[in-house]
């Protein structure tokens, strides 16, 4: 073993990545057993799958990096539960093996890579389609290569989940919590985008504001969780008639703000072709908040007769996303004075 240790002594401090490590052990672990396939598993028990990590081939067999497979049935779960670190009669123990026989594997040695606190992170195997028998290293070898993976593989899967979880901070900090959309912050930072996009394609920028009438009747004839419900509808409604392309994102209790890229050049900002997009998104979304709303399981329905919604084209050179916003938060103010009038005449 000490060629193998000085080997180790000097591939492992030059490693900075999972990767880096793995590969080099892998092929001491050839070097060793004599099999021609080494590899690098990952265990997710919670989905039931095993994945090929990293896998070095020296022969005709070959396991593919990236392969998953359940990890029921796999020759690893078989090794761990029997307590079996090698064998050269694969067929004789495990003659059931799906993937044993369309790989040919005749000889197979594993040990399991377990976290610190005893969770399952992987294996560490090693596969032949000849019939080689155990040598003396072999235990020792493996049990080492598993303490060493198990501190890798622990970080990468911690650094993971660390990552998953700031992607998730970053999203609740972007997102509106009841409805799913953007939040207030959010949807400036994007509109200020579309801004600027806009100002280099020399395109306006198409933003609306709705209120939502009588919302707060809503809430307090029926219940702020029903009010809840009815905002959940209303923003799938009104996402759902939308471009993806477009922006929608909640800025207040019952306030949207939604922008959209005009559909003609900066230049053409007054033409019957800017004023009709204009007025189809605001019969969009007008139209998209009108209906039957459930408030509660016992089917209990509202009949909404709609939103005010105002929508303006700016100009990018001329607004920012705050000015934008505020100049259709007037328009929709109009909106619904008009509605007002109408409704008391």
């Amino acid at each position: 073993m000490d060629p193998i240790l000085s080997l180790l002594a000097e591939t492992m401090p030059k490693a900075r990545t999972l990767e880096q490590l793995t590969r080099p052990l892998l092929a001491l672990l050839n070097r060793i057993t004599g099999l021609e396939s080494t590899y690098l598993t990952s265990i997710n028990l919670d989905q039931g799958l095993q994945k090929v990590e990293f896998a070095r081939n020296a022969g005709q067999m070959q396991i593919p990096e990236g392969l998953v497979v359940p990890w029921e049935d796999t020759l690893c779960k078989r090794a761990l539960d029997e307590d079996r670190t090698y064998t050269s009669d694969v067929p004789g123990c495990w003659g059931d093996s799906v993937a044993a026989r369309a790989l040919g594997i005749r000889t197979y040695a594993s040990a399991p890579i377990h976290a610190h606190d005893g969770r399952l992170l992987g294996t560490v195997c090693a596969a032949s389609a000849e019939q080689i028998a155990e040598t003396p290293d072999v235990q020792g070898f493996l049990r080492l290569l598993s303490a060493l993976l198990g501190f890798a593989l622990e970080r990468e899967d911690l650094v993971e989940r660390l990552q998953q979880s700031n992607a998730e901070l970053a999203s609740m900090a972007l997102t509106d919590a009841l409805t799913g959309l953007l939040n207030r912050r959010a949807i400036l930072d994007q509109l200020t985008r579309m801004l600027a996009q806009a100002r280099r394609d020399r395109m306006p920028v198409l933003v609306g504001v709705v209120d939502l009438d009588g919302f707060k009747s809503i809430n307090d004839n029926h219940g702020h969780q029903a009010g809840d419900r009815f905002l959940l509808q209303v923003a799938k409604r009104m996402k759902d008639c939308l471009r993806v392309s477009d922006l929608i994102g909640r800025t207040g209790g019952d306030e949207f703000v939604v922008a959209a890229v005009g559909p003609v050049s900066e230049s053409e900002l007054g033409s019957p072709l800017m004023q009709q997009a204009l007025d189809g998104l605001q019969v969009r979304l007008s139209l998209a908040t009108q209906g039957n709303y459930r408030l509660d399981d016992a089917q209990q329905e509202l009949r909404y007769a709609g939103a005010s919604v105002g929508v303006v084209a700016v100009s990018a050179d001329e607004l920012d996303a705050e000015e934008a916003v505020k100049m259709a938060d007037r328009e929709m103010y109009r909106v619904k004075q008009q509605r007002k009038n109408a409704r008391a005449g």
